[in-house]
C-alpha cells in the first residue's frame, strides 16, 4: 500500500492551494484519513481528519480556512488550503489507517511529504 501527496509549491500569503493524496496498493477498506504537518524544528501536527464517514476535524489554526475531504472510489483525500499563512509552511503529511483484507488488522500508513511554502 502506497499513499502519495502531490500538490505543494509556493504560494503567496492569502493564496489557496490544494493537495491530494491517492492511495494504491492491496486495500480493502480505508478508515480515517488525514493530513499532518510539520514545520522546521517544530513536531508534526494533525491538521485535519476525516472518517470513513465523512466527519472531519480540523486543528483551530486551519478552520475556517481548510477544507478536507475525501473520494472513496479512488480512493484519495484532499486539502484544500485557503487564505494561507506564512505559518502555514511545512511539509504536509498524508495519513490513512487502512485494511488489506476482509479479515486482515488495521494498519497506519503515511505517505512521502509534499512542501508548502506560503511567501510573497
Amino acid at each position: 500500500v502506497q499513499l502519495q501527496a502531490s500538490g505543494g509549491g509556493l504560494v503567496q500569503p492569502g493564496g489557496s492551494m490544494a493537495l491530494s493524496c491517492p492511495a494504491s496498493g492491496s486495500i480493502f477498506s480505508i478508515g480515517t484519513m488525514a493530513w499532518y504537518r510539520q514545520a522546521p524544528e517544530k513536531q508534526r501536527e494533525l491538521v485535519a481528519s476525516i472518517s470513513d464517514g465523512g466527519s472531519t476535524s480540523y486543528a483551530d489554526a486551519v478552520k475556517g480556512r481548510f477544507t478536507i475531504s475525501r473520494d472513496n472510489d479512488k480512493p484519495t483525500t484532499y486539502l484544500q488550503m485557503n487564505g494561507l499563512k506564512a505559518e502555514d509552511t511545512a511539509i504536509y503529511y498524508c495519513y490513512a489507517v487502512i485494511r488489506e483484507r476482509r479479515w486482515g488488522n488495521w494498519q497506519i500508513y503515511w505517505g512521502k511529504g509534499t512542501q508548502v511554502t506560503v511567501s510573497s
